[in-house]
């Protein structure tokens, strides 16, 4: 656990600093080690979509660990078996999607937590120096350990002001695209009043003390979150900036190419 990067990047956020980040899709360890190279605040390695395997994510983390970059793990679900896994390879912290209630919640901090204060095992695994620093982890993964919810629910939405209330809870994410879906808008970024909804959950989460975070969408965008008062901004995804940059390339030279579900390029000739 890298205990300085997650002290820094604490303090940024008391001060009202914004903390950047990226969330990391692809295989290779290169990309994390730009991201620290670049001296981004986080990175969270995207274990819920994609094809990451464990062990591209430990990789990953070990591209980060002797920096001032956190490094943490979205799982697929509230797991304690997922929280525990990512922990003991060495993730600073937990992103857990879909949490939707303060008892969720509850559940999400005490996986990640030692007895008597969680339910997180013990295991002879990196975090641990494999076995030989067992009291010392367990003290500083006690105090140190993020868990980060991300609401991309109405129903998560709703029930905001009881989870802000939960210990040990500090960063709260949105994701604009699911809760788009989930009030009714699918393939939409902020549909409806979602836009409205997390820019007041924003507001409420600041009250509390605590911090709000959502990837921005564009240049324009970022600007935009942090006049709406998110701190933990994400730069993006690495997939989708290298895809942007390409784009954009491609357009200084007169071509417009999109990309299809097909993956087939668009072309006017008919095939021979």
């Amino acid at each position: 656990m890298n205990t300085q990067a997650i002290g820094k990047f604490r303090n940024k956020l008391k001060a009202g600093q914004p903390v950047y980040g990226l969330f990391v899709t692809l295989e290779s360890p290169s990309i994390t080690e730009m991201a620290v190279a670049l001296g981004l605040d986080w990175v969270v390695i995207d274990a819920e979509h994609g094809h990451l395997d464990w062990k591209e994510i430990v990789e990953h983390l070990r591209a980060a660990v002797r920096s001032d970059t956190v490094a943490l793990v979205r799982i697929t679900e509230l797991n304690p078996g997922l929280i525990k896994r990512s922990l003991d390879i060495g993730a600073d912290g937990v992103v857990i999607p879909q949490v939707q209630t303060a008892e969720e919640l509850k559940a999400a901090v005490r996986a990640a937590r030692f007895p008597p204060e969680g339910i997180r095992g013990s295991g002879a695994e990196r975090a641990t120096g494999w076995g030989h620093c067992m009291v010392e982890h367990a003290q500083e993964a006690n105090n140190h350990v993020l868990v980060v919810p991300i609401i991309e629910s109405v129903k998560g939405g709703e029930n905001l002001p009881e989870m802000i209330e939960v210990p040990g809870a500090e960063v709260f994410y949105f994701g604009p695209a699911d809760y788009s879906a989930d009030a009714g808008f699918p393939g939409e970024w902020e549909g409806g009043d979602v836009g409205r909804r997390i820019e007041e959950g924003c507001r409420l989460i600041r009250e509390s003390g605590k911090h709000a975070g959502v990837i921005a969408s564009n240049d324009e965008n970022l600007q935009q979150r942090l006049e709406q008062g998110f701190r933990m901004v994400g730069l993006g995804m690495d997939m989708g900036l290298l895809l942007r940059s390409l784009t954009s390339v491609l357009r200084s030279v007169g071509r417009n190419d999109k990309i299809r579900t097909s993956f087939v390029p668009h072309s006017n000739q008919e095939p021979p």
